[in-house]
């Protein structure tokens, strides 16, 4: 089934790589991977165990999907080896879900089986399988199926090969709630160990115990975690500090070497030769140093709006469309003004691109009425990049008419506006189909910020996208000032954005809820299990009439009251920490120089935790 690939992988006994060969399943041993010019990884050496659920995160182009497919055998590494447990089960689940033609599911199911059982009994596994995973029709053709449902296939034929590692790239890309809610279910106490590229990052606080970030800013190409996505984020920010502290403490020891070998240091002695050496060590270091920090980054993006001052920019009144003899929706009423931002949200099939046509003036209703402000401009962000031109390169594709960009009144040459979004001057002559996934989908945000819109239609916008570029999209999209109608299946982005969604059921119902945590409370999804679990951002029940005001508790009040010097006392510890960091006596002492920065690092969150609940008791004041 070329939808899957369930592969056995011999490579000897693992025992005398020192781990105890029940546990470890598969591991990667220095691995390295090119694309022409272009390293997308080194020595890369980790290995996975039974019962991890671990998520592979990282930048766009770091490599997330080239490491899977070599992890599936799908691709050959450029150097390092693979060892796996004898016998060991891998089924893989690629972005893109191919089938054969004219197949149906049952049969796709059917074939990914195991092959020793008889015909009937595949297919009654299959049945079996395609039922619980809420399949309408087993006899339909894969041709048929929505984005969601071929997804949901290509799951359910991994599941059927029954794996010892379930290897899948961004599972939730076309999976509306419910079918991620399902998946999460799925992956809660599995028999196999899953090693998942995603983006969602709700989906990862629900199913990851083990995270992994590809990254350059990392001295051995990743930074792993065992923990919850969020223990991970706490864990990362401690590194990268204590890593940029390490810098600037290992500067000031370069400076002192530098004004000594200036001083014309003589080098007969052996002393002063240990010490010419020590300072090419700690240059070379500092170079290193500089070179992983400075890889750190995320997009600028900066939607722009016109300024119009109109209160009313599109009217939706009592708005009905059908689809052959199928209602999608009837009776929709909503009014969007410049400020408001309407997340819509529905099962796969509902209606919602429909929606977003009516909404950008390609379709009509087939009842009501849609009023559009005069001249009214708005941008779509469409989820299927059919604007994108895969043999153009990335140089035309960002700058259409020359090498100069105009934004915001002020000219950018298309370097600079290359980097904006995270690509190099290397990258501008390599043609779009060649970038990633995020990459692309970077070029077509690169695109849309140029277009000044009163009405941002953005449908499906973060797939593929990195993690990094998501928190900027999302503060870029709070700050916009126009209106915006959002379709996305990413929980986080929904409820921070969103200042009300508008539901399609799939029966011609629709209605409009304050958040996701009132739609949620309303009984929408159908797997109301697995809906409570860990973020709490998303499921703290909603309360429909209006709240009373909070106000400060007594101990609260003493709080607040002694907020102020703590806060100082926090600050000048963490200052005092930061002499230690640049004492020469402590930066030749590795060890006490870690101690420093353990303490330096949750000093700094120390402050942070006390700014942030200053600001929640002000609030509540």
């Amino acid at each position: 089934n070329p939808a899957i690939t369930s592969t056995k992988l011999f490579s000897g006994d693992a025992q005398h790589r020192g781990f105890a060969p029940k546990k470890m399943l598969l591991t990667a041993t220095n691995l390295s991977k090119s694309y022409g010019p272009r390293l997308l990884f080194s020595g890369i050496t980790l290995g996975l165990q039974e019962s991890q659920r671990v998520g592979l995160i990282g930048a766009n182009g770091s490599g997330k999907s080239t490491l899977l497919r070599i992890l599936a055998g799908q691709e050959q590494p450029d150097d390092g080896a693979l060892t796996a447990r004898r016998q060991l089960r891998t089924s893989y689940v690629p972005q893109e879900d191919t089938f054969p033609p004219n197949q149906t599911c049952l049969d796709c199911v059917a074939a990914a089986t195991d092959s020793h059982l008889d015909d009937h009994e595949r297919h009654l596994r299959a049945t079996q399988a395609l039922d619980r995973a809420k399949f309408p029709d087993p006899n339909l053709t894969t041709e048929k199926l929505s984005g969601g449902w071929r997804k949901r296939l290509a799951i359910v034929s991994a599941l059927a090969a029954d794996p010892d590692l379930l290897l899948m790239d961004e599972p939730t890309n076309h999976l509306d709630i419910d079918g991620i809610l399902w998946l999460e279910k799925i992956l809660a106490n599995p028999s196999f160990a899953t090693l998942i590229v995603s983006h969602d990052r709700a989906f990862l606080e629900s199913i990851a115990n083990r995270i992994i970030e590809l990254g350059r800013a990392y001295p051995e190409g990743f930074l792993s975690h065992n923990g919850s996505y969020t223990k991970f984020l706490e864990k990362r920010e401690e590194f990268l500090t204590a890593q940029q502290g390490r810098e600037q403490s290992l500067a000031s020891g370069v400076r002192r070497e530098i004004e000594w070998l200036q001083r014309g240091a003589k080098a007969r002695t052996t002393k002063a030769k240990g010490r010419i050496e020590r300072a090419g060590e700690m240059m070379s270091e500092l170079a290193d140093l500089r070179k992983r920090n400075e890889s750190q980054g995320s997009a600028k993006i900066d939607f722009a709006a016109t300024g119009r001052q109109t209160k009313k920019l599109i009217q939706v009144k009592k708005v009905s469309k059908t689809l052959g003899d199928r209602q999608l929706f009837q009776n929709v009423n909503f009014t969007l003004s410049p400020g408001s931002k309407l997340g819509l949200l529905g099962p796969n099939g509902s209606g919602k691109s429909t929606l977003i046509r009516l909404l950008s003036q390609t379709l009509i209703p087939d009842t009501g009425e849609i009023i559009f402000a005069p001249q009214l401009r708005v941008v779509v962000f469409d989820q299927h990049r059919e604007e994108l031109n895969p043999t153009q390169s990335l140089r035309r594709a960002l700058a259409p008419n020359g090498d100069v960009i105009s934004y915001q009144g002020n000219s950018m040459h298309i370097s600079a506006w290359a980097r904006r979004f995270l690509f190099s001057t290397d990258q501008l002559d390599l043609p779009v189909s060649e970038l990633s996934g995020g990459e692309q989908a970077r070029v077509l945000i690169a695109r849309l910020i140029l277009e000044p819109a009163e009405v941002l239609i953005l449908d499906e916008p973060t797939n593929d996208l990195d993690i990094a570029t998501l928190d900027v999209l999302e503060t870029s999209l709070e700050e916009f000032p126009g209106a915006l109608v959002l379709v996305t299946h990413d929980r986080y982005l929904l409820d921070r954005v969103s200042t009300e969604i508008l539901a399609l059921d799939g029966q011609g119902n629709a209605n409009i809820y304050a958040d996701l945590s009132q739609w949620t409370q309303a009984g929408n999804t159908t797997d109301q299990s697995n809906s409570s679990q860990k973020k709490p951002q998303l499921q703290s029940p909603a309360r429909i009439e209006t709240p009373q005001k909070k106000r400060l508790t007594w101990n609260e009040q003493k709080e607040l009251e002694q907020m102020e010097s703590n806060i100082h006392k926090a600050e000048a510890e963490s200052a005092r920490l930061q002499l230690q960091v640049t004492n020469p006596a402590i930066a030749i002492d590795h060890i006490k120089m870690r101690e420093v920065y353990e303490q330096l690092g949750k000093t700094q969150q120390e402050v942070e935790r006390l700014y942030t609940r200053w600001a929640e008791l002000e609030s509540k004041k």
